[in-house]
């Protein structure tokens, strides 16, 4: 018999009538299961409290009331379960917290990383260049043969005004210099060059000029895309024969060609003499500009990596052979954040004597760091080019002249080390002190005078006989920044005069405010007196200096703080002496990840006008030294960090040099910037910083494959990240690796069995790479991948949410794996993959994955807002439940008791399908984000070619496109039963471990290891 009313509580289920004595665990519904889900169709819904749930079945004969839960406990442990499942989200629990709290730190650190390279660099420095006429560029008509093999490239003549005019007939007779624009860039960069050098040229009278020509890549991505690079190099041969055939029959005729190329077009013009008939002479000097020679920026193809290994290794293992070709690479220092300077530095092991590689912040009379794009108009950076230019001319064959070493002289003289001279081949070697100049002698050894409407020419000897034995060094500067000679060196002399005389202006260097000399004494053993011409002035004022000293005196030495002091603890020196000269020793500052910030406070005894101070950071293995100018007295910050590691082979040590006011002292302090280190980190290895997302992505994967396993439920990705992604799973392994390959015996049985190099060991060989890089790199991989997993779901939220207010959701079902319309689909994507682009087929199938998963996180939350509303009802309807007669008790106990487990255990593995097709879309998204650039390559050079050949990722895109159509329609129901289960959920981690050993300088073989990992999810969800 049922249980009276008064006996059940408010918004309990009711009891069945009474049934025949069975056991409690095998009491099921007597109705065949077909029948009762259509019987459950075809009822309207019941509401929670109508459910008739069964209580414990008492003694035959005998009714008891039943236990107050024991009516609602089917209903917890079903709808309990999905939940709890549905609400596992980060955040939930002290757990959770902590773990959003650490990976918010981590993105937090590599946002200030970010901020440090992107926006914490000196000011733009750099003047504008101005055309005074209005710029054209005259199209040159190329050969048929030519302009069909190449339709999306040209080739321009610049031009300005009457000197334009004059050249639409094509009847040259400068000197041709060709410029190769970079990624994206424009063959219009040219205007800066060629106004500049026309403005030169008008100077002289024209007696020399100079014909730019400028080459129209169509603006292609060929940093991003690498399978253009060699129908550039290809077209540009073509060009050079092309513009010396303009000039055949002059009286002049070039025979070569000078080339200038910013970025990738530096570049194409190295890889020029890796083709096979290209004649080496047809190019005798190669100026680029901000171009990345060691490795690309972003390796996110192969062609573009096998490119950049032929240029270097043709330049490596023929470096006898282009000795005649002279090579200068200017970098943009710390503004470009797109080429950092250390990659534009062409590799050591070539051309040591015909290749300089310098930073636009040591040019002299430019001292400015420069952005990617400014490098190519910095007015600053472009005179000392065209300077240079004309200064390598020869008079006799009026084109560059074939002397290598007069063109490194040239070189150096503008762009290393200037003395404040006009460039001379073979200066004088001695000069006569001639005119009705007074003559005084100087015995001090510190000496100061102040020129002002002087309108007598003065000579100021300084015997060096009374020196010698207590000074080692003599240093001498001069504000006055003419190109005329001041400073000599006499031989042998008695007399208070001396009418013959060495010149040691040449031994000057050019500084912002003046320029100084600095001579050891023990180096001109046959020098007797030092002069000073102080030639008569009207309206300049200007003052020198000259005093002697000990090396030792002047230099100092500073220990740099060490890395993780994190600015908390400082170095400390107090310059006390009056000199004019100090030397600041930078000890132990020789690695990349080093930064510090320098502090130089000046205190002076007077406030009299000064002349401004300077400080320069000297950087001696490589030409990346920086100059500041500061009032006195002043406080100024300079920030201290490197472009080039120290060599293995070099000792010498990193100077801070001050030139200062005579009566001023200087407090130097050190500290190290937390924030710069941060953005060494960035600037050096960003880019690799991909490989580690999907790493942790990845090993997450693996994880919930396993908790698969283990527990029959998937856990949701931020957690199972946090719990799953750790680093000591993958970084020992690759450090073993690295250690051992330093044994010979290890390095041949690795050579022997044809597998590459770790990565890690050519980045230290590169003196890229330390320690705790890797540990770093992978810890804001899983900032990165937490918080980008977070908004991914907030995403899908969203998306869910739109789709329930606009349309009504489906009724959750099992999808067929393989149907012949998906079939037909698969089909039609494979042939647009490898007719057109691999990377558009792969962005379409990612389109209706995302689709599928957003379809489904709607079904899902509709379910829970169904269970959700049938318990806020449960109360309401209790009353109006018991109106319903023992018969029909007992039939909608069966019906709802079949048909309510079905919802929620269909709801429960959707619940896990979901997580599952969320991780992968988090993969899938960073495969589609590594191939964009060849889609945007393709759609950019639609007009001209509708297949992208050579494509990079068509191959793979096949390949992804058979794995997505099967995984969007699988479930977490078909993992369970897999035999290959096992196997799958251990994958991930060797997968990770050889994407953080083969992946960081090959972006493009990441989607190669995701690939895999979802072949054998495929294969779980058949076999």
């Amino acid at each position: 018999m049922a249980a009276p009313a008064s006996c059940r509580p408010e918004g309990a289920c009711r009891s069945p009538p009474d049934l025949p004595a069975m056991a409690p665990a095998t009491w099921r519904p007597s109705l065949p299961q077909p029948r009762l889900a259509n019987m459950a169709a075809a009822l309207p819904p019941l509401p929670a409290a109508a459910r008739w749930c069964r209580p414990p079945r008492p003694a035959p004969g005998r009714w008891r009331r039943p236990p107050r839960r024991a009516c609602v406990r089917r209903e917890a442990a079903g709808d309990g379960r999905l939940r709890a499942a549905l609400r596992s989200a980060p955040g939930r629990g002290g757990g959770a917290m902590v773990a959003a709290l650490f990976c918010g730190a981590l993105a937090a650190l590599v946002l200030l990383g970010v901020r440090d390279v992107l926006f914490l660099y000196e000011e733009n420095r750099c003047s504008m260049t101005y055309m005074y006429e209005y710029p054209e560029y005259l199209k040159i008509k190329l050969p048929k043969k030519i302009a069909r093999r190449y339709p999306a490239y040209e080739l321009y003549l610049y031009g300005e005004g009457n000197y334009a005019e004059e050249n639409k007939n094509l009847l040259l007779t400068g000197i041709p210099v060709l410029f190769l624009p970079g990624n994206a860039g424009s063959y219009k960069q040219v205007r800066s060059l060629g106004s500049i050098a026309l403005r030169k040229a008008e100077d002289v009278d024209f007696k020399y000029h100079f014909n730019f020509f400028s080459v129209n890549f169509n603006e292609e991505l060929v940093a991003l895309y690498g399978g253009s690079l060699q129908r550039q190099t290809k077209f540009v041969h073509e060009c050079i024969k092309v513009i010396l055939k303009l000039y055949r029959g002059r009286e002049f005729a070039p025979t070569s060609v000078a080339i200038v190329g910013h970025s990738m077009g530096g570049l194409i013009a190295r890889a020029l003499l890796t083709l096979k008939n290209f004649k080496p002479e047809l190019i005798n000097l190669l100026i680029t500009q901000a171009t990345p020679h060691v490795a690309p920026v972003m390796p996110l193809d192969k062609y573009l990596t096998d490119f950049y290994t032929a240029v270097n290794n043709h330049w490596i293992l023929k470096a006898q052979d282009l000795r005649n070709l002279t090579t200068l690479s200017v970098a943009g220092g710390f503004r470009d954040y797109q080429v950092r300077s250390g990659l534009a530095f062409l590799p050591r092991s070539s051309q040591h004597d015909s290749a300089l590689s310098v930073v636009s912040s040591a040019v002299p009379r430019a001292w400015a760091s420069t952005d990617h794009l400014s490098i190519v108009w910095c007015k600053e950076l472009i005179l000392a080019t065209i300077r240079a230019f004309f200064d390598l001319i020869d008079e006799n064959t009026r084109q560059i002249t074939e002397d290598p070493k007069k063109r490194m002289s040239v070189l150096n003289h503008h762009f290393v080390r200037h003395p404040a001279k006009i460039f001379e081949e073979n200066p004088e070697a001695f000069t006569e002190l001639t005119g009705a100049f007074m003559w005084i002698t100087v015995k001090a050894s510190k000496w100061t005078y102040s020129v002002y409407n002087d309108s007598d020419g003065k000579y100021f000897t300084f015997p060096l006989a009374s020196h010698r034995k207590s000074y080692s060094h003599v240093y001498c500067e001069n504000s006055m920044l003419d190109t005329s000679s001041w400073i000599f060196g006499c031989m042998n002399n008695n007399s208070s005069m001396c009418l013959e005389a060495t010149d040691l202006s040449w031994r000057a260097e050019l500084l912002p405010t003046t320029k100084v000399v600095i001579l050891k004494l023990q180096d001109y053993p046959s020098l007797s007196h030092i002069v000073i011409q102080v030639p008569p002035t009207v309206g300049n004022k200007y003052t020198l200096g000259c005093e002697f000293f000990k090396e030792g005196s002047r230099t100092v030495q500073l220990p740099v703080t060490h890395l993780f002091s994190f600015g908390l603890s400082s170095s400390k020196i107090l310059l006390n002496s009056t000199g004019l000269l100090y030397n600041v020793q930078l000890q132990h500052f020789n690695q990349i990840y080093q930064a510090f910030k320098i502090y130089i406070e000046s205190h002076c005894q007077s406030f009299e006008e000064r002349k401004p101070s300077v400080y320069r950071l000297h950087i001696p293995w490589s030409h990346e030294d920086s100059v500041t100018v500061a009032k006195v007295p002043s406080s100024t910050e300079i920030s201290a960090k490197l472009h080039i590691a120290q060599p293995k082979n070099d000792s010498r040590v990193p100077e801070l040099n001050i030139y200062s006011s005579s009566d001023c002292q200087y407090e130097v302090v050190l500290k190290t910037s937390l924030l710069q280190v941060l953005g060494q980190i960035i600037r050096f290895h960003g880019g690799a910083l991909p490989v580690y997302i999907v790493s942790n992505i990845l090993l997450t994967y693996g994880g919930q494959l396993s908790t698969l396993i283990s527990t029959g439920q998937c856990s949701d990705f931020s957690l199972e990240l946090v719990r799953t992604a750790k680093p000591y799973k993958v970084e020992p392994l690759i450090s073993i690796v690295v250690f051992l390959q330093g044994f010979n015996w290890f390095r041949e049985i690795w050579e022997s069995l044809s597998l590459p190099e770790v990565e890690a060991a050519v980045l230290s060989s590169q003196d890229a790479w330390f320690p705790l890089v890797s540990l770093i790199l992978f810890l804001f991989g899983t900032g990165i991948a937490y918080w980008s997993g977070v908004f991914f779901s907030t995403s899908l939220r969203l998306f869910s949410s739109l789709w329930l207010t606009l349309m009504r959701p489906t009724v959750l079902q099992k999808d067929k794996l393989i149907t012949p319309r998906r079939l037909c689909g698969v089909l039609s994507l494979a042939v647009l993959s490898w007719t057109t682009c691999g990377a558009v087929a792969v962005f379409i199938i990612y389109l209706q994955y995302l689709f599928k998963v957003i379809k489904l996180h709607v079904n899902v939350r509709a379910e829970q807002n169904m269970l959700t509303g049938d318990s806020d009802h449960s109360k309401e309807t209790s009353q109006n439940s018991r109106i319903h007669t023992v018969k029909n008790q007992s039939l909608m106990d069966s019906i709802s008791e079949a048909t309510q487990s079905l919802p929620n255990s269909t709801t429960a593995e959707a619940v896990n399908s979901l997580k599952i097709h969320i991780t992968i879309l988090n993969l899938l998204t960073w495969i589609v984000l590594l191939n964009l650039p060849s889609l945007i390559y393709w759609l950019k050079n639609l007009r001209y070619n509708v297949r992208l050949d050579p494509d990079p990722c068509r191959s793979t895109a096949i390949i992804i496109i058979c794995i997505l159509e099967i995984l969007m329609n699988s479930s977490a129901l078909e993992l369970k039963s897999s035999k290959l289960l096992k196997i799958a959920a251990k994958v991930p981690l060797p997968l990770s471990v050889a994407m953080l050993a083969f992946g960081r300088m090959h972006l493009y073989k990441v989607p190669h290891f995701v690939t895999f990992s979802l072949l054998l999810h495929v294969l779980c969800c058949i076999v």
